[in-house]
């Protein structure tokens, strides 16, 4: 399993209608594909359009079918294949 760094940009407003429900859906699409959302960071700009999401996934394929299955931007994919850690 490889994970990978997303990068979307949302509408304005578009964040704020992310709810349970929302995310249940999602999960439940990407387990579809064999992808497994991790978490994801929202930049607090003024307008909360951008976000950067650590998915695990078999492929970059299978994350770029993952966001079309939930109708989701994808600007970039990057796989990050090493994790760093400070200590």
């Amino acid at each position: 399993m490889s994970r990978y760094l997303i990068e979307r940009t949302f509408p304005p407003g578009a964040l704020a209608g992310l709810d349970a429900a929302t995310k249940e859906k999602v999960n439940t699409n990407n387990a579809s594909v064999g992808v497994r959302w991790v978490r994801s960071y929202a930049n607090a700009n003024a307008d909360k359009t951008k976000t950067h999401c650590i998915y695990e996934g078999p492929s970059e394929a299978a994350v770029r079918r993952a966001a079309a299955l939930n109708a989701l931007p994808v600007d970039s994919i990057t796989e990050v294949p090493v994790t760093l850690l400070p200590k």
